[in-house]
């Protein structure tokens, strides 16, 4: 609902009225920009725009949006705005025309009206004989005129069930004043439907999800199965990227174009150029993958990895703040931790980067060209020099010069006939 309603004003001139688990609500939002007002007390509608006055007293028209109607489009909300001002309405009154209206209070229009005015909004609980079928309901998203919205604002009364300021009280006081209140009819009933319970916001998550999914592949991306894969609106994905089913794009990712995103991959505010490959069962996060580079399947980026232009990060192979140049590889059963590497690195399976002293983290950087042979320990702070080698099973606790070779394993003892001999020992003992 903030997206979109930033879409149409800046950040700066949005007002979030925040009262049950403000603070965690806060947090939540932090990052949009928008202002904060703590209604202390929650004591309905009406009064949280009560603890809003002095902010909205220097504007001279106002958008009042509901925290849980998550499907609200900009184009909506522009809508609103424009005819509430064409009209010179004091109040105008999104409304839908859902399939099933209960629970939601309903439109009265006035008879004969050409202008779309409303007589008042009534509340399900209190609908009585015709106004039983009326299927236009009250959304809950309104645009003010600000000074007769204030005007009202001390009339509202608690003599309800709830004993609470209803906002929606303030459309039949105008219409006593004789001030224009109007009815816009929303061109989706969906966009304006409300989550009240876990099952409804579930529902309502879907429609959103399906919504972004059908806007992705409108611009060229394919999606095999939209309805398995979890798409966050605030994704970005080029024209011809594949996703396969059950992936999982979220956050602030974005992926460049002609890219591949196999099934059970998880990607977290990351960003991804063009023609990357994510097999199968990656997760990925806070990290940068650059063009043509290969992950997985199965491959672990945790935050700070960037992977280099045609570099593979493979078989579980898990890197954490982690850079790989241009065309490095590590493919299979690595960890790679605090640790730089050059351009055209290979690192054989088994690799581990010894960056934990118990205290403190610290960096192991592999030059260009370095060869790690398999089941390679290197033991950071270190640092490989460019084209070197390290023999398989080494454990590196000092520095590689360029060039060359190290090697750091227990020698090697080859017993001639043991086992044969260790055999016929046993089986005599046996005999016995």
């Amino acid at each position: 609902m903030i997206e979109a309603a930033k879409r149409v004003v800046p950040g700066s001139k949005i007002y979030a009225i925040i009262g049950h688990e403000a603070e965690r609500v806060k947090q939540a939002v932090a990052e949009t920009g928008v202002n904060f007002i703590l209604q202390q007390e929650q004591r309905g509608t009406g009064h949280a725009i009560m603890c809003a006055h002095d902010a909205l007293a220097q504007y001279g028209n106002v958008i009042v949006l509901s925290g849980d109607v998550p499907l609200i489009r900009p184009e909506t909300i522009e809508r609103l705005c424009r005819i509430h001002t064409e009209k010179h309405a004091a109040m105008t009154i999104l409304t839908a025309v859902p399939a099933n209206p209960h629970g939601y209070g309903r439109i009265l229009r006035r008879p004969g009206s050409k202008t779309a005015e409303v007589a008042g909004i009534v509340e399900q609980s209190a609908l009585t004989g015709k106004q039983l079928k009326i299927t236009e309901i009250n959304s809950g998203i309104y645009a003010f005129r600000t000074t007769a919205l204030l005007a009202q604002l001390d009339h509202l009364k608690t003599d309800n069930a709830h004993h609470e300021y209803y906002l929606t009280d303030v459309a039949g006081l105008l219409v006593k004043a004789r001030d224009r209140v109007l009815a816009l009819e929303a061109d989706d009933a969906e966009e304006v439907l409300g989550v009240n319970t876990r099952a409804e916001l579930a529902r309502l998550d879907g429609l959103l999800r399906a919504r972004k999914a059908a806007a992705l592949m409108a611009n060229g991306v394919t999606i095999f199965r939209p309805e398995t894969c979890t798409i966050d609106s605030s994704v970005e994905i080029g024209e011809d990227t594949v996703l396969d089913p059950f992936a999982q794009v979220l956050g602030k990712t974005k992926i460049g174009a002609d890219c591949r995103i196999g099934s059970f991959s998880v990607l977290r505010d990351c960003e991804l150029g063009d023609a990357v490959e994510v097999r199968p069962g990656c997760i990925v996060t806070e990290s940068k993958v650059h063009s043509k580079a290969v992950l997985g399947p199965y491959a672990h980026l945790r935050p700070g990895t960037e992977v280099g232009e045609r570099a593979h990060v493979g078989n579980f192979v898990e890197t954490k703040k982690a850079r790989l140049g241009r065309g490095s590889k590590a493919n299979h059963l690595t960890y790679l931790g605090d640790a730089e590497i050059g351009e055209n690195v290979n690192v054989g399976a088994g690799t581990i980067t010894c960056n934990y002293d118990g205290v403190f983290k610290h960096t192991t950087v592999i030059e260009d060209g370095a060869f790690i042979g398999s089941d390679a320990t290197l033991v950071a702070p270190i640092r490989i020099g460019a084209r070197s080698y390290i023999g398989a099973g080494s454990c590196i606790t000092e520095d590689v010069p360029p060039d060359s070779l190290a090697i750091a394993r227990g020698q090697q003892t080859t017993k001639p006939d043991w086992a044969r001999k260790k055999r016929e020992a046993q089986a005599a003992a046996k005999s016995k």
